[in-house]
């Protein structure tokens, strides 16, 4: 009987989202590091850490060509002690040629038990975006452009967005939509410029425990965009000794990608990963590099804690945080 509820769980919460997609909208910044990150994309991670977590990320895509995306993200998990509840902070600064755009918002998330393993949280998000247009920057081969010289300097536009959050000891499955105000975010001389149809995000892991010093990861990404292709993501990492994490990740018809990662101490953990284009683009740069820098803030941080139950005085797990691998 309750293995039948959290599948009812299951499918609820992916229809319930999925339904949405027709109407919500909002173009987000593409990670490698996903798995390491998914407080930036859905809220109702935030409150599912053990502790307090700080990160902090660079991606600079496509080296070798002007004006190609640059991504920089600060952001902060804070769970509460009450193990229902939780609240982020993210600044995403995305810039691509003439545009630069910042994301500024805080999340909050309420998580309910479904059994003695399985949890269920959902989050929600507000904020805003500035943006930011500038043609005067760059060479055109027009020079009577008529977009030449516009500039649209710190607009500040409203967002929101919700997402959920399936989780239980080894494995972990979210569905979110970064903002749900598409008609408030760009006016028609913008529109021109940024796309703001809907973009849906779908993630999920599985920790496989190979023995008692190797876990094995295969993790995915799902990205929708109305009118853009569908962006693929599949990854599989390694962690070995709660220590070293080496793995591969793939995107379709884009890129492959190798990471590796370093638990620097219980509380620190960096992470790096190259992309290199398999598509025509690859002719034209030397790759994609992506930084990542985390802190686990309390008692119960780091790599110690990873991969144990937290349990309570009557025996019930507290916050599970093995399925985030890292």
């Amino acid at each position: 009987m309750q293995r039948r509820c959290i599948k009812n769980w299951v499918l609820f919460f992916l229809l319930g989202l999925g339904a949405s997609a027709a109407i919500f909208a909002q173009k987000e910044p593409q990670y490698t590091q996903y798995m390491y990150n998914i407080g930036s994309f859905n809220p109702a991670y935030v409150g599912t850490v053990e502790t307090a977590e700080i990160a902090g990320l660079y991606r600079t895509q496509w080296s070798g060509i002007p004006g190609a995306p640059k991504t920089i993200r600060f952001g902060v998990n804070l769970p509460f002690t009450n193990e229902k509840t939780g609240l982020g902070f993210n600044v995403v600064n995305d810039q691509i040629g003439p545009v630069s755009q910042t994301f500024i918002d805080i999340a909050y998330s309420y998580q309910i038990s479904l059994s003695d393993e399985t949890k269920l949280s959902f989050g929600i998000n507000a904020g805003g975006s500035l943006f930011d247009l500038d043609f005067s920057k760059g060479d055109f081969e027009i020079d009577n452009e008529p977009l030449l010289g516009t500039q649209e300097p710190g607009k500040f536009y409203p967002t929101a967005g919700i997402g959920t959050f399936l989780y239980a000891e080894n494995w972990y499955l979210g569905v979110s939509v970064p903002n749900v105000l598409p008609n408030s975010l760009y006016d028609e001389a913008l529109a021109s410029v940024i796309d703001d149809e809907l973009q849906l995000n779908m993630i999920g892991g599985y920790v496989f425990q190979l023995s008692d010093a190797l876990k094995f990861k295969p993790a995915f990404l799902l990205n929708y965009q109305k009118g853009i292709p569908l962006n693929a993501n599949v990854s599989a990492n390694f962690l070995m000794g709660n220590v070293f994490t080496l793995g591969a990740a793939y995107r379709l018809d884009n890129a492959v990608s190798g990471l590796a990662g370093f638990q620097i101490s219980n509380g620190m953990f960096v992470g790096y990963a190259y992309d290199y284009n398999t598509n025509s683009l690859g002719e034209f740069n030397q790759g994609s590099h992506e930084v990542i820098l985390k802190f686990y803030l309390g008692k119960g941080d780091g790599s110690s804690n990873r991969n144990r139950k937290n349990r309570n005085a009557k025996g019930k797990p507290k916050q599970i945080d093995s399925p985030r691998f890292f």
